[in-house]
């Protein structure tokens, strides 16, 4: 009974394995894909879409158009990049003197401020979300395997084509539309500060209707912008 029980147990490890490098090797695949088509949709897009329909919202509906960088006003990605993650150019994904200055000074729960662009890419369109330590060891592998794949530009289009910017608006070119009446081309460096201004939480922070905290925020970016170099930053690190 033993010897049968160790082979039976034996047989379900090696499914399971199997069926990890399966799920390993499409995810190469897409990743590479990524490299050079564009992005139909992200899974925090599915995500909303389908949370929608199951609580009998059938208005909603997630939508994104793909641009390309050269489609994206320079302020754009200079904006996030200020607001969400100035290392980006310096690290390999994972800005760990951010994550050991975080747990120091606030604790596990506000990790999201030592998540930089690459971990946040890699989460929209990968993953579920949560706080969870697996959900985090997932993210930390993916945005790990990304890094090695993509450019540091291709990470940075993708984000910016991606990101949620308000209910059911997804990516820059959308947002533009929606808020600015224009494509993201034209996005002037107060617009798309305040686009960037609301990317914590954009269900909860307003770009249309913004709160004084999101203003005063608004004018830190664009201090950020400046204080990096303008858009010569963008040249001089080949993201534009």
């Amino acid at each position: 009974m033993k010897i049968k029980h160790k082979t039976r147990w034996g047989a379900i490890k090696k499914r399971i394995a199997h069926g990890l490098l399966a799920c390993i090797g499409l995810w190469v695949v897409v990743v590479v894909l990524c490299t050079f088509l564009p992005v139909p949709f992200s899974a925090v897009m599915a995500e909303r879409q389908i949370g929608a329909w199951l609580t009998g919202d059938f208005t909603y509906r997630a939508h994104s158009d793909w641009v390309s960088m050269d489609h994206i006003s320079p302020w754009m990605p200079l904006a996030v990049i200020a607001s969400e993650d100035q290392r980006f150019t310096e690290h390999w994904g994972i800005d760990f003197g951010a994550v050991k200055t975080v747990l120091t000074q606030q604790g596990e729960t506000h990790l999201r401020g030592a998540s930089t662009l690459s971990q946040q890419t890699a989460k929209n369109m990968f993953l579920w979300e949560g706080r969870s330590w697996v959900r985090k060891a997932v993210e930390a592998g993916m945005t790990l395997g990304i890094e090695a794949i993509w450019r540091k530009k291709r990470i940075l289009t993708i984000y910016l084509n991606i990101a949620e910017f308000g209910p059911g608006i997804f990516g820059v070119e959308a947002a533009s539309q929606a808020y600015f009446h224009k494509p993201a081309r034209l996005l002037t460096e107060r617009e798309a500060a305040a686009l960037a201004a609301v990317l914590p939480a954009p269900s909860r922070f307003k770009v249309q209707a913004p709160s004084r905290y999101i203003q005063m925020r608004q004018q830190w970016i664009i201090r950020q912008m400046h204080q990096l170099g303008g858009q010569s930053f963008l040249a001089q690190h080949h993201l534009y």
